[in-house]
């Protein structure tokens, strides 16, 4: 136990969601299903929201902002989309309050109701496709690559904080395009890129799939998507990409003139990652004592711990350190001198392993005699004497970089021990209860068995792998002939 967070052996959820508040992340508000990030955790989504924006603008992208409401009526366009989305809608219907005539505080005031219902957005698509009306004439305005960083809603009853909240940040890309290919291949390189993303950084090894039919957005002719694996075996579905076809152009009746002279609708995408990816990033690597960051996110990655006894002994170790925390910096490493004098070095070492800070150090009179110092690393627990005498920066940088890699490995390990290939549904079952994970199996393509399956077993296929091998074989349920496998999980 560490500061009171259960085992996840014992309770996984309720580890998770002990590690998020314990390790000052975020915190429930006082609006129910909505969050309060915290600092902390906040500057670790700031590290995610800037490398991915990096990648968003090295793919020609650039960011916009529209807003929060939509009108009613724009929602009515599209008809699969309003469906999808109309049980999660917050919708606005007044904008006055008064005093209560009673003094019982303020009111709606009833004459001020608005002539059309505003939606606090679930997702931007019909208030931006009304946009692109105006901006797109001709050949000559397109490809549209915007993205835009915001907030939504979508009135969640069962939340858990940053996995499934009523409020939730994240980036939407919406891009218009002359060409069917055009747009199936800017949906494809999003997927790229939040996989590139969610390994490189986050150190979280994803399948990269096609969603099916019943599993598709809202609207979507085809979801791209990457699926990531959790600890507890359940998978979690870490980002989509959604190629439109021409479905949010008819609806806004957004037409071009093409090169021969021709009038036509545009192509569409949409795509998107979210706070949730702090879920993942918790789950996937975090253990017992609590967080495990890797280093590319973690907002400090090295804290020096003074051990000392007296304002004298604490000012020498800070002088010493101090000569060494430049060219760490320098050097692109983020370094905190945790020198309170207000808690014990045993407080601080369970503190930043709890915050899970890549590395420790450690120095104390006997490592000011000898100049060395303590070198922890938070993934591992292993302990080494570092020779001050030695490149330190070297030293940090390597040990970074082999963090990240470790971790990510054993992500990988994990994955490939939690991916199970069944042939029969008894065997399905049987896997699904006593291991979890990836249960790789035949299914006919019918969203009837994909929906008895999930009724029975609660797991749902969460992806048709981008590189599935044709394969004949018969479905685990329906017995029906089947022509690849696809990845069934219990998912968050």
């Amino acid at each position: 136990m560490s500061k009171g967070i259960p085992k996840r052996s014992e309770d996984y959820s309720l580890w998770y969601n002990e590690l998020v508040k314990k390790a000052d992340l975020a915190e429930n508000s006082p609006v129910r299903g909505c969050m309060v990030i915290k600092p902390y955790g906040f500057s670790i989504w700031e590290k995610m929201q800037a490398e991915i924006d990096r990648m968003f603008k090295e793919t020609g992208h650039t960011n916009a902002y529209f807003p929060l409401f939509i009108p009613k009526s724009y929602l009515s366009k599209e008809a699969d989309h309003v469906e999808g989305f109309a049980k999660e809608c917050a919708v606005v219907t007044h904008y006055r309050l008064k005093n209560d005539e009673n003094g019982n505080g303020v009111v709606v005031d009833p004459e001020a109701k608005l002539e059309e219902e505003l939606i606090v957005r679930p997702t931007s698509e019909t208030v931006i496709w009304n946009t692109y009306k105006n901006w797109v004439q001709s050949y000559r305005d397109l490809p549209i690559l915007v993205n835009q960083w915001a907030n939504v809603v979508r009135w969640e009853m069962r939340t858990r904080l940053f996995l499934r909240t009523a409020e939730f940040l994240w980036q939407e890309g919406h891009t218009a395009h002359a060409t069917k290919q055009e747009a199936i291949d800017e949906s494809v390189q999003m997927m790229n890129v939040y996989a590139q993303f969610a390994e490189e950084f986050m150190a979280v090894p994803v399948i990269k799939g096609i969603k099916s039919e019943s599993e598709r957005f809202a609207g979507a002719v085809e979801t791209y998507c990457i699926e990531a694996l959790m600890q507890d075996g359940k998978a979690l579905q870490a980002g989509t990409s959604h190629f439109l076809g021409q479905n949010f152009a008819k609806a806004f009746d957004v037409k071009f003139t093409s090169k021969e002279g021709k009038q036509d609708f545009v192509w569409g995408t949409s795509w998107g990652v979210s706070t949730r990816l702090m879920g993942a990033l918790i789950m996937a690597h975090s253990d017992d004592q609590g967080l495990v960051l890797p280093p590319k996110l973690a907002p400090i990655q090295v804290v020096i711990v003074p051990i000392y006894k007296g304002e004298e002994q604490l000012n020498a170790i800070r002088d010493k350190v101090n000569e060494f925390i430049p060219a760490l910096r320098k050097a692109g490493v983020s370094v905190k001198l945790d020198d309170r004098d207000t808690h014990k070095p045993g407080f601080k070492f369970a503190e930043w392993e709890l915050k899970g800070v890549p590395v420790r150090l450690a120095m104390g009179p006997r490592d000011m005699e000898n100049n060395t110092l303590e070198i922890a690393r938070r993934d591992t627990g292993e302990k080494e004497t570092f020779d001050l005498s030695n490149d330190l920066v070297a030293k940090i940088e390597g040990l970074l970089t082999d963090i990240q890699d470790s971790i990510y490995q054993k992500a990988v390990a994990y994955r490939a021990e939690h991916t199970t290939e069944v042939n029969s549904y008894e065997e399905f079952k049987e896997v699904l209860e006593s291991k979890g994970g990836f249960v790789s199996a035949h299914w006919d393509g019918t969203a009837e068995t994909e929906e008895q399956i999930k009724d029975e077993t609660k797991a749902t296929i969460r992806c048709i792998h981008i590189d599935a091998k044709e394969e004949e074989g018969v479905c685990i349920y329906s017995g029906k002939p089947s022509s690849r496998r696809v990845l069934f999980a219990k998912a968050y």
